[in-house]
């Protein structure tokens, strides 16, 4: 599904070169969940933007179901990004006088969606992350983990094929993050591909294959045998 050959990312301040990645190659197939692991500053986040065509490499190749994500428009790129790809960030990101419901409906509304469809679907996502009865509470009514969900169901409102969380639980405590997972897990069990950037090793052993990175590199990789 998602095919990386030696991509490097270096960002310039002025006449100062700073090396995010440094030859990083990486195939995800299509189902995967994979956990991305670092440390702040290994690059892990970097790579999250490129895989999501939020940013771009400076080298290498990236293939998205064989299509070479380099060579297209910011207008195809943003197709990707609003119907391919959900994204989830630790701070969620949502709007704050806005309630659940009409949060999720956003992405609906760059997808030209009619006011009707936008409705149904976004309950759909919402019921699907367990938030059917919290649909018009605003942020500042949910606790961190409901307004995580929102932003799931935000993620998922578009069917994507794939969901990419950046330190999706930095925010919750221990109980809340492990509902988070679990239902990650039971998102990619319905077979949404999944990619976790996380510090946290406990965090991590939810996915299936973890990859561990530093310094702009991936050092190691582990298959991860859960029963969760």
């Amino acid at each position: 599904m998602i095919e990386l050959n030696d991509i490097v990312k270096i960002y310039k301040i002025g006449s100062v070169e700073i090396p995010a990645l440094c030859g990083v190659t990486l195939n995800i197939k299509r189902g995967e969940f994979i956990s991305i692991m670092g440390a702040s500053g290994s690059g892990k986040s970097t790579l999250l933007n490129i895989l999501g065509c939020l940013d771009t490499p400076t080298s290498g190749i990236y293939k998205f179901e064989d299509i070479e994500v380099n060579g297209l428009t910011d207008e195809q790129l943003a197709i990707i990004r609003n119907k391919r790809i959900g994204f989830v960030f630790q701070n969620y990101n949502l709007l704050a006088r806005t309630n659940a419901l009409e949060n999720v409906e956003l992405p609906l509304l760059y997808a030209n969606k009619s006011a009707k469809e936008r409705i149904k679907l976004a309950r759909e996502a919402l019921n699907n992350v367990g938030l059917g009865d919290r649909i018009y509470h605003q942020p500042n009514e949910l606790s961190g983990g409901e307004q995580q969900r929102v932003a799931i169901a935000r993620a998922l409102v578009n069917k994507p094929d794939i969901i990419l969380a950046d330190e999706p639980t930095g925010n919750l405590d221990s109980k809340a993050g492990e509902e988070l997972m679990s239902l990650f897990q039971k998102l990619n069990q319905q077979g949404i591909t999944i990619i976790v950037v996380t510090h946290d090793a406990k965090v991590a052993q939810y996915g299936k294959r973890i990859i561990r990175f530093r310094d702009g590199r991936i050092i190691g990789e582990e298959i991860v045998n859960n029963n969760r």
